[in-house]
């Protein structure tokens, strides 16, 4: 089955405390054109410059995702984009008055609940698909992290992480249906940190 790009009916906003910055935002999704991908705007900066949330944008990963173009950066926003990878949505403007999108309750929930409450468009396009033809493995020993991907007509997801902390133990999860399980068991899942983390976020100014 054909699967259409989709967008948003309308724009919507939600505000808040920025998570690391603790400066005061407010993040609002906008409908976009085809082809348009999804694009960070900063509307706080002069000449409201764009960001595309692609991977040559990345330009950290310490204790969250900064993309950054020219000048213009936006941090911490994984949440944001698992909310439009999970709700499949191709085409978007999300706008911010300041560096950082508010946090919220720590998951992704208050960014799909906004979108749900705008709606979803489908556009007069088939969606574009990165296909995976033969099986990738990545592997980084002294983190102890090993991805593959292998080839498959669906997008399924198995996950395991050990932080080596006995409160926590070995955490695992599988996800074989964005449709049926991204809002209500993925969306809701929140950060959290360690409490002997903390000194060392305060010496950072987080």
């Amino acid at each position: 089955m054909i699967k259409l790009q989709r967008t948003i009916k309308k724009p919507a906003s939600f505000s808040g405390v920025g998570l690391h910055t603790g400066h005061q935002t407010t993040i609002t999704f906008k409908p976009a054109p085809l082809g348009h991908g999804i694009v960070f705007v900063r509307t706080d900066l002069p000449g409201s410059p764009e960001i595309p949330a692609d991977i040559d944008h990345v330009v950290d990963i310490t204790r969250g995702t900064t993309l950054k173009k020219g000048e213009a950066k936006v941090c911490t926003v994984e949440h944001v984009l698992a909310t439009l990878a999970g709700l499949q949505l191709d085409n978007l403007r999300v706008e911010l008055d300041s560096c950082e999108p508010p946090v919220g309750d720590g998951s992704a929930l208050p960014f799909v609940e906004t979108i749900l409450k705008a709606g979803i468009q489908e556009q007069d396009s088939p969606k574009d698909y990165l296909e995976i033809e033969t099986p990738l493995f990545y592997s980084e020993k002294e983190k102890g992290i090993d991805l593959v991907v292998v080839p498959s007509d669906d997008l399924r997801i198995t996950f395991m992480v050990d932080y080596r902390n006995p409160a926590l133990g070995t955490q695992y999860t599988s996800l074989v249906s964005l449709e049926k399980e991204f809002v209500e068991e993925f969306a809701p899942a929140r950060t959290f940190c360690f409490f002997h983390e903390l000194e060392e976020l305060y010496k950072e100014g987080l």
